[in-house]
């Protein structure tokens, strides 16, 4: 518990010079589920869509790169090419291997496929098999941990959450011959507990579904990635987020990502670090609330206070800058409320 809390201290609250903090690489994760199942739109990304993107990524100078190597970049505080971008997928459904990694294999690209072993031992129609993912490994894809039953980890015990990943962790030894070292939360639901229990079994680095760009100074255990479905896919919010720059944030507050009764609606805030400049086209908008009211405490605190509880559910809180050239800076959290 106390190299744990010295680990998540360091992430949160480390101060370094501005020249330092503007030089970090950084890198943006993107994250979609289905391929061409129109019949599931909130997690669907269509063929139109998926083909733009893969298009943009191509035509405007942008590195795909795996997963594996940018959080090796980030842990090891080296240098990524500017427009460095990993693609992700979740939950390896069957129109993964049907459309999407052919597709990505065509274009000369990578992603990395963050696959729940329950539904697969269980045959479950609309997933993948075991031999896909062998197939997709073959292809030169990667694989990452997400549970064994894609379960809501935050509602666990911590010890139904350690019986998830032994039972996924010894699934893919099995059918794989490895473990995987990244791990995905279910729904990007987490909470300080569960985000210990994840660091503790072993995993380099672990990824949520809220918005924001990876960097340097960013929780290696709840890492962003921007979510992609039918609704959120178009390309220009695709041109966007893929452009996407740091809005390097300490000192955040709450910590826990799992609010109770005593701390919803969340006394949110953060620091900016110097590196980033002006903060007065500095924005927040929460979900089901729209845009916040900030206060800003000296040259670089940023207070905001909700004007009423979250909803039992997950939501997110984005707050973007202004970069120029048409870039933009994120920084999000996404918070769940039991």
């Amino acid at each position: 518990m106390v190299k744990w809390l010295q680990t998540l201290t360091l992430a949160l609250f480390i101060t370094a010079s501005p020249t330092v903090a503007s030089a970090l690489g950084h890198a943006v994760a993107v994250m979609y589920h289905r391929f061409g199942e129109d019949s599931y739109p909130s997690t669907n990304t269509t063929l139109a869509q998926f083909d733009s993107q893969i298009r943009y990524l191509k035509e405007n100078g942008f590195t795909v790169l795996p997963l594996s190597q940018i959080v090796d970049s980030l842990r090891s505080e080296q240098s990524l090419p500017d427009k460095t971008i990993a693609l992700t997928i979740d939950d390896a459904y069957a129109s993964v291997i049907e459309y999407g990694l052919p597709k990505l294999k065509a274009a000369g690209f990578t992603a990395t496929l963050f696959v729940s072993t329950k539904p697969l031992d269980d045959k479950l129609p609309g997933y993948m098999t075991w031999d896909d993912v062998r197939r997709a490994i073959q292809m030169g894809f990667d694989i990452g941990a997400h549970t064994s039953s894609h379960a809501h980890l935050a509602d666990l015990s911590l010890d139904e959450v350690g019986r998830e990943i032994a039972e996924s962790n010894a699934r893919y030894k099995s059918e794989l011959g490895f473990i995987p070292e990244l791990f995905a939360y279910p729904y990007g639901e987490a909470s300080s507990a569960v985000r210990e229990v994840i660091q503790e079994a072993g995993y380099l680095a672990a990824f949520g579904q809220h918005s924001g760009v990876l960097h340097n100074f960013e929780d290696m255990f709840y890492l962003p990635r921007f979510a992609l479905n039918e609704t959120y896919g178009a390309i220009e919010r695709f041109r966007t987020l893929a452009s996407s720059i740091p809005l390097i944030a300490r000192d955040i507050t709450p910590r826990d990502m799992m609010l109770g009764d005593d701390d919803n609606p969340p006394a949110f805030g953060f620091t900016v670090d110097p590196s980033i400049g002006p903060l007065s086209t500095l924005a927040c908008y929460a979900s089901g609330i729209g845009r916040l009211q900030l206060n800003q405490l000296g040259k670089r605190r940023i207070e905001a206070r909700l004007p009423k509880k979250f909803s039992p559910g997950r939501h997110r809180v984005n707050c973007t800058l202004p970069a120029g050239s048409g870039r933009w800076r994120w920084f999000g959290r996404q918070f769940y409320v039991r």
